[in-house]
């Protein structure tokens, strides 16, 4: 039974990253001249996610993992934390949100980019690591994982080049972190 809340739950992943592509060629069509050029990096992203689907599917069938309860329940914790991040980045961003860079007409200062720079990347680090663990597929988190990191650690560099020729956003965001806010700030800044 687990095991297929766990199909249906990568199902459901793939289907919303479906959504997410469509809706962001929706917003590149409308302002072709402004998409960052990511010749290797974009398809190296879509393959990763490509991979979150199938590779821990493939890992608890090959390697027979087993769903341990202690360790779904906690993957299943971040992933609803990830998900309230998530609509709450998304609903934030509204129409300037994109898959691809696509530096923004309006820099977005509040919701929770009132404390991080990137709080969408968080939320897909959270979800590449939780994902697979929700039914055990450890070497899939790992593997995945660091995949991810790889392709953040240019992607975040290629967005932020682009965002800071907006002097909105340097003014905004240059003194923010990336990913976790700082905890000796009693209020944001920005």
């Amino acid at each position: 039974m687990i095991f297929g809340l766990f199909v249906s739950l990568l199902a459901l992943t793939g289907g919303m990253r479906l959504v997410e592509l469509a809706v962001s060629v929706r917003r590149m069509r409308a302002r072709p001249q402004d998409v960052v050029a990511e010749p290797a990096l974009f398809p190296a992203m879509a393959a990763l996610h490509t991979a979150l689907i199938g590779l821990p599917i493939a890992e608890v069938v090959l390697a027979d993992r087993p769903a341990l309860p202690l360790v779904t329940a906690a993957a299943l914790a971040v992933l609803g934390v990830a998900t309230a991040l998530r609509v709450w980045t998304l609903h934030t961003l509204g129409a300037a949100w994109n898959v691809r860079v696509l530096p923004p007409e309006a820099v977005v200062t509040d919701g929770p980019y009132a404390w991080i720079r990137h709080p969408n990347y968080l939320v897909v680090i959270l979800e590449i690591a939780a994902l697979p663990l929700v039914h055990g597929a450890w070497i899939s988190a790992v593997v995945l994982s660091i995949a991810n990191a790889a392709v953040l650690a240019v992607r975040i560099p290629t967005e932020e080049r682009a965002l800071a020729a907006l002097p909105a956003w340097r003014a905004a965001m240059a003194h923010k972190p990336r990913f976790l806010p700082r905890l000796d700030r009693s209020a944001p800044r920005g």
